[in-house]
């Protein structure tokens, strides 16, 4: 699966001119993330605010091409990111919305508690947070140190714990946070958190160097009151609440991460087009050649969301797209400044925004070291069939 049909073909379209607004905002969002709040009437983040959320719960997209798109499928929200990060990824991932907590969510969520959280987020724009990566812990889940442990009175729980590098968490209204009950792996568990009612939960943004419309966050839990009715998966068994959930989550968001990846990529790719006043043959097949490795990333990235959205344990491909992707960003941002001599950075603001926030793809969803792991162990236990169109069932 490496072509669109003529559906996601027009949601590519539409993206890429709504994509002009990010563009516009891309240094002012990145000099302050705040800016972001005068711009939620635009379709793009319009459309980001209620993305990933089923039209069974209210959510109904402005149509495009006669179609409606809820962003709910991997490979749809694989498109829309990719064109958006060509824009901005600043600007992007500064927008509010439920992608990160919302795909949890989907995942663990009884009926009522998605009723309440799709309907918070289809009233007003609100950010999300997703809390699992502990400080010196990163998301090892059998390193995870946040107890949730039964209130004194009998009442309900109390969390308490630190994470750090979490996404938005400094403004999120709402957060879904990672804690453990008990020893083992069977002792992870997840739970919702109304932040603007819990005073125990308090986040301040960290300096970040790149993609810092993300406001990337420390948080401290401490003694923040959590209800029954605010532990996701009590309906299901213990071994798919915790470790086996975020999984999941991982596996349906890594595409769009890789997406994002390859849209900086796309942007430093296009600065140099539009701004190099001429190019010699060597820097043509330099450009060229980069060009080349964007359309065959964004295939494999295509492949991985179409995996994924055959089944979600179909994680595998997706590591090999974010590995991929995020070293592309890497390279393509580099290389781009050679060709605006040894000030290019300090001369293009824009292209040291783009290889800023390049770095930050390494980090995002998984550092490579993860995604190679996640690659072996799909290599040995048989999950790659050279002749299949997805990964082995």
């Amino acid at each position: 699966m490496t072509e669109l049909d003529e559906r996601l073909i027009s949601l590519r379209g539409q993206f890429r001119e709504w994509g002009h607004d990010f563009r516009k905002l891309a240094l002012d969002v990145d000099a302050d993330p705040e800016a972001i709040r005068g711009h939620f009437g635009l379709p793009a983040v319009r459309y980001l605010a209620t993305m990933g959320i089923p039209a069974e719960y209210g959510n109904e997209p402005e149509p495009i091409a006669g179609h409606r798109f809820h962003g709910v499928s991997a490979l749809e929200r694989a498109v829309i990111m990719e064109e958006l990060a060509a824009a901005d990824a600043g600007v992007l991932v500064a927008s509010p919305g439920p992608l990160l907590a919302g795909v949890l969510i989907d995942v663990l969520a009884d009926r009522r508690q998605k009723e309440w959280f799709y309907g918070r987020m289809v009233a007003e724009p609100l950010w999300t947070c997703f809390a699992l990566t502990e400080p010196e812990r990163g998301s090892d889940a059998a390193g995870l140190t946040t107890a949730l442990t039964p209130r004194e009175d009998g009442v309900g729980h109390r969390l308490d714990g630190t994470k750090r590098y979490v996404g938005n968490a400094a403004r999120a209204q709402l957060a879904v946070v990672f804690a453990r009950t008990r020893p083992g792996p069977l002792g992870v568990t997840a739970v919702l958190v109304d932040t603007e009612r819990s005073p125990g939960f308090r986040a301040r943004p960290l300096p970040m160097i790149g993609l810092r419309g993300a406001m990337i966050s420390h948080v401290e839990l401490d003694g923040v009151e959590i209800g029954e009715e605010d532990l996701l998966g009590r309906h299901l068994p213990p071994t798919r609440r915790g470790t086996w959930a975020f999984v999941q989550t991982f596996n349906r968001l890594r595409p769009g991460v890789a997406a994002i990846a390859v849209g900086i990529a796309r942007a430093a790719h296009a600065y140099v087009l539009s701004n190099r006043r001429s190019l010699n043959r060597a820097d043509r097949d330099r450009l060229d050649t980069l060009g080349r490795r964007i359309t065959a990333t964004r295939a494999l990235v295509h492949r991985a969301a179409a995996a994924v959205d055959l089944r979600s344990t179909n994680g595998h491909l997706a590591s090999a797209a974010k590995l991929r992707a995020a070293q592309l960003a890497e390279d393509a941002t580099r290389e781009a400044c050679t060709y605006f001599g040894p000030g290019a950075r300090l001369d293009h603001p824009l292209l040291d925004k783009l290889a800023r926030d390049a770095r930050a793809m390494e980090y995002l969803e998984g550092t490579g070291h993860m995604q190679r792991l996640t690659l072996f162990q799909g290599c040995t236990s048989g999950k790659f069939d050279r002749d299949a169109p997805f990964p082995a069932a």
